[in-house]
């Protein structure tokens, strides 16, 4: 079933309801994914396993995502994307809800495997449908909105669901977010606009396949940007901590206030996406990963006082903190209209894959070479992302664009 209702916004109306009611889904769904990183001890405690177990709960989760985003996407392509939008809110309470009540590992297991299900379908369809909300001169603004969510959950949310579980204790911290969702499913029912997805076609002209798609390309590239920028920025930031303290000097209340500040900065860099985006899409990327290229790497260097260390964590945060967003804008202007929804599962697929992947990598270097070092390999993936992108920008402006392609 397709949603054959067009959305509610006129070009001149900006739909911020239904995309703040989407950034805030965004903000709970992944304080969700990442709520036992703060709940170690007391989750191991429960279930009488170890913190290492309980740590898996997050690759489990993210596992998840990863294998199963793009397939829910292309099976449920012919479905009303609002409808999706509020069943995958529900399962994802409902994941919540077993993990509360989980009497067994093997269980808590379970209910996150369903919760990265939901998890995978609902960030694809949440990042595709700010591009049927709004025109296109407009979607900076919008997809900048929708990231905020996320970029804020790793500021405040997973704080709070810390703090949420040490008050209260972590079974009632998993009944709280599924109350939330369950109430955001409600308000999103009530408020959020149905779109069309159809697209139109000329006299005789014949729907290709979504292998034939023109775009894809477009969209492939995309998604080898994001992976190699979130590789690059999860090879250092997952050790930041040990970095702060063993190499910068810092005591735990100073790598605190130093991660403070940092969730600062990039919320700085979200509203600058959101204003920079839509006039300099393709700019805008590129100078934000020079930016992080070159903030990571002095991070590198020794010698340098701690006022020198945290601008420089403030400069690379506020740089990161854009650049989701500008991936997000990136892909959705290059995407067909038949190929957002799965374009943003591929979208979803790679960021899990540059999590993993860099978390991975900083693992493999962090005894051979220090965590000292990490800062130079991370701001290499983004080096590579920076050459990547400009041969493919190189590369579409000496072709003919498609309707959906955005120049310059």
């Amino acid at each position: 079933m397709t949603d054959h209702s067009k959305a509610s916004n006129e070009p001149s109306v900006f739909p911020l309801r239904a995309l703040m009611l989407l950034a805030t889904a965004v903000f709970v769904s992944v304080t969700a994914e990442f709520m036992p990183t703060g709940l170690l001890p007391q989750i191991a405690e429960g279930l009488a396993v170890s913190e290492a177990q309980v740590g898996l709960l997050v690759t489990i989760f993210a596992a998840t995502v990863v294998l199963t985003a793009m397939g829910l996407s292309i099976l449920t392509r012919r479905y009303s994307r609002k409808s999706l939008v509020i069943t995958a809110l529900i399962v994802m309470a409902l994941s919540n809800v077993v993990a509360a009540i989980a009497p067994s590992f093997a269980v808590m297991v379970g209910a996150r495997i369903l919760g990265g299900l939901s998890h995978g379908l609902f960030f694809a369809l949440a990042n595709a449908y700010a591009a049927y909300l709004v025109p296109r001169e407009r979607l900076g603004r919008a997809v900048a909105i929708l990231t905020a969510g996320g970029t804020m959950a790793f500021v405040l949310g997973v704080p709070l669901g810390t703090a949420l579980g040490n008050a209260f204790g972590w079974r009632l911290a998993f009944v709280a977010l599924a109350v939330i969702i369950l109430a955001l499913a409600f308000a999103l029912m009530v408020t959020l606009p149905g779109v069309s997805r159809e697209v139109a076609l000329s006299t005789g002209e014949i729907a290709l396949p979504m292998r034939r798609d023109p775009t894809l390309p477009l969209v492939l590239v995309a998604a080898v940007i994001v992976i190699l920028v979130l590789a690059g920025q999860n090879t250092f930031y997952v050790y930041i901590a040990p970095y702060l303290i063993d190499v910068a000097g810092f005591g735990g209340q100073g790598v605190a206030g130093v991660l403070f500040l940092y969730g600062g900065a990039g919320a700085i860099g979200v509203v600058l996406a959101g204003v920079l985006g839509d006039r300099f899409p393709k700019g805008s990327l590129i100078g934000m990963l020079l930016v992080a290229t070159v903030s990571m790497a002095m991070l590198g260097f020794r010698g340098y006082g701690e006022i020198w260390v945290v601008t420089m964590v403030m400069v690379w945060a506020a740089a990161f903190g854009g650049i989701p967003a500008l991936l997000q804008l990136r892909l959705l202007r290059a995407a067909s209209v038949r190929l957002r929804d799965f374009g943003s599962a591929v979208l979803v697929t790679a960021f899990n894959l540059g999590i993993g992947g860099g978390a991975l990598i900083g693992a493999l270097l962090y005894d051979p070479l220090g965590v000292q070092a990490l800062g130079y390999a991370g701001a290499s993936g983004f080096a590579i992302a920076v050459l990547v992108a400009v041969v493919a920008d190189r590369i579409e402006l000496s072709r003919v664009p498609s309707p959906n392609a955005q120049r310059g």
